[in-house]
């Protein structure tokens, strides 16, 4: 065998490298210094920008049967829920028409029986709309702020209503600014009527419970008042109109050593988070002014004081 042909290199078992713990070391090192120099100089930052490149068209067709599949489910919700929605509206609709018809047939009644009774108009109250700015700073009351004022002809004591019932009463009026007290505060009352039972009160706001509550006091205990009452204003004080919902008696709680019950409510209105409200004339502003006494009988009552 001719001595060219031999391998001289040494066999593997007596090669001499690196050992595992320097190649370890020397990596570790490698890739501390490559994640400083990112995180400083951004120099892996095209290198990223190109793996991202390349593996876009891979991501953009592995996501597709996830998202396939999440719009599929999507669709047919949506579907379900439209339906239903749809169902809900034309069972709405059919009870506004019934209750428009209804409406409309007690106003022809009533307007009847007023002329044949000879009874005065309902008082027509005039609006004005606003929008609530801010709470008030005071967290110790239930007040917000609305963006109308003296400049609006709003006055003290206006009601203020939102679409679902009575907000509140204005209790500060500004030139370009009025505070409204909202029905839910401590130090407000507004007298109600119960719809079911024609019986007048008076709701005066509730912190004890929670935050937006009303409390109808001053009812006996053997009072006809149930859960789910409707509780409108009585339009007795001068202030609001009658007919406005007010709140609904949420809980009643009659004891036995105990002369009133309680009857704790909630307000038909969003006491938390109206913005668009109404401020409506109060009507003790449409009230003719009481008539002046006759000389003759001021001159009777003078006679008989003597």
């Amino acid at each position: 065998m001719p001595l060219g042909t031999l391998d001289r290199a040494p066999p593997p078992f007596f090669r001499q490298g690196p050992s595992a713990l320097s190649k370890l070391a020397m990596c570790s090192a490698l890739a501390l210094l490559l994640m400083v120099a990112d995180a400083r100089f951004n120099v892996m930052q095209p290198l990223r920008v190109s793996l991202a490149a390349v593996l876009y068209p891979v991501q953009w067709l592995a996501i597709r049967p996830v998202l396939l599949a999440r719009s599929a489910g999507q669709y047919f919700a949506s579907l379900a829920a439209a339906q239903e929605a749809q169902e809900q509206a034309q069972l709405q609709r059919s009870l506004l028409s019934q209750r428009a018809n209804q409406v409309e047939l007690l106003s022809i009644e009533n307007e009847r029986l007023r002329k044949l009774l000879g009874l005065r108009d309902r008082l027509q109250a005039t609006a004005v709309s606003a929008q609530v700015i801010y709470d008030a700073a005071d967290p110790y009351t239930r007040k917000v702020v609305i963006d109308k004022g003296q400049l609006q002809h709003v006055v003290v004591g206006s009601p203020v209503l939102d679409e679902f019932g009575v907000l509140g009463q204005v209790t500060r009026v500004y030139p370009l600014v009025s505070e409204v007290t909202l029905i839910t505060d401590r130090d407000q009352a507004i007298p109600v009527l119960n719809t079911r039972t024609g019986a007048r009160g008076v709701a005066f706001g509730d912190v004890t419970t929670h935050a937006d509550a009303l409390e109808l006091r001053f009812m006996a205990a053997n009072a006809d008042v149930v859960a789910g009452d409707l509780l409108t204003t009585s339009g007795v004080d001068g202030v609001y109109p009658p007919g406005l919902a007010v709140a609904r008696v949420e809980k009643v709680e009659r004891r036995v050593d105990a002369v009133f019950a309680r009857i704790y409510c909630t307000p038909m209105a969003m006491v938390s988070g109206a913005m668009h409200v109404m401020v409506l004339e109060p009507v003790s502003a449409q009230i003719p002014d009481r008539p002046a006494p006759s000389a003759a009988v001021v001159a009777g009552k003078k006679g008989a004081s003597k």
